[in-house]
């Protein structure tokens, strides 16, 4: 057991600080932001994985219940293979230790998606009592639920939930064109189709809960960019990247999308990106890399059902 711990340790630390480190300084995710995505979850996923199988041997080292309920299925050869009265004092501390870390995590999931239902239930709310029916000649944009807000400002954004909600300003309608609409609205249909909100919920809640840990705040600051790039994707594989581009750049004029300030840049980023596309990588590249990163969380699953196949073997 001890050195099943030992490599679930080793795993876990490596998926955590420097793998992380090292994706946030390449280039490629940029230009395949779904692979990105995939490959960032895929980390996480081996680093809970870790810490859930190492909590489950722990477990079973300390109490005779979970070890009982664990290996009932498995021979006695099996039980005996993972050696589970050797490091008690180990075993202890890291159960502790583990068992407060999931109890944390589930804390801020649930406070995530506690603080999630309350603001949207404000928004929509507000909205019932702000936006009047669609107006007469936009039928042929409607792909799905759709509500004008009179205001101003240009403005659409989509609302998750049961069902989901495409907002679109009167601001946004007067300064955009048919086709810089259509773009506008498929970018926010291919963050509803993706569900990228799941995606956004969980690495906040992971960001917020484990700030001191490299992976969950670059998970969250790389989500949060990725996201508006696969979206991107999605409204220039239908409208064009031009298009695209200039529907971006009026919709975020007054918020200074080309300015060079920090909290301004992604816009200023997606803008260039849009206008030069960069190379894509070659589909037998994406395959490779997407097989990869989800053989990355099978890991923690080979190291502990190492002994117990050895054992039967």
């Amino acid at each position: 057991m001890t050195l099943c711990l030992l490599l679930l340790s080793t795993v876990a630390l490596a998926a955590a600080v420097p793998v992380p480190r090292a994706l946030t300084r390449a280039a490629w995710p940029e230009r395949e932001p779904v692979v990105g995505l995939w490959v960032w979850q895929c980390l996480v996923a081996t680093v809970l994985l870790c810490c859930l199988t190492a909590l489950v041997l722990g477990a079973a080292a300390v109490f005779h219940t979970v070890r009982d309920h664990v290996f009932a299925p498995a021979p006695p050869a099996v039980t005996a293979a993972y050696d589970l009265s050797a490091a008690r004092v180990w075993a202890v501390a890291s159960t502790l230790l583990l068992a407060a870390g999931a109890a944390w995590t589930t804390a801020m999931l649930a406070r995530e998606l506690v603080e999630t239902r309350r603001s949207r239930g404000a928004a929509r709310a507000q909205l019932r009592e702000r936006a009047p029916d669609l107006p007469a000649g936009l039928g042929t944009l409607e792909r799905g639920p759709l509500l004008v807000l009179e205001d101003e400002y240009p403005d659409a954004w989509w609302m998750p939930g049961s069902p989901p909600q495409l907002i679109v300003t009167t601001g946004a309608l007067h300064r955009l064109t048919d086709h810089q609409l259509d773009a506008v609205l498929t970018h926010e249909r291919g963050h509803a189709r993706a569900r990228h909100d799941w995606l956004l919920h969980l690495s906040t809640a992971l960001a917020t809960g484990f700030p001191r840990v490299p992976l969950f705040a670059h998970f969250c600051d790389q989500t949060h960019r990725l996201v508006e790039l696969a979206a991107d994707d999605t409204a220039s594989r239908r409208c064009g990247h031009l298009t695209t581009a200039l529907a971006l750049i009026s919709l975020n004029q007054h918020r200074g999308v080309l300015s060079c300030a920090s909290s301004r840049r992604l816009l200023g980023e997606r803008v260039d990106r849009l206008l030069e596309p960069p190379p894509r990588l070659l589909r037998r590249h994406r395959a490779l890399t997407s097989a990869t990163a989800a053989l990355v969380p099978l890991l923690p699953l080979l190291i502990v059902f190492g002994p117990g196949l050895s054992a039967l073997a």
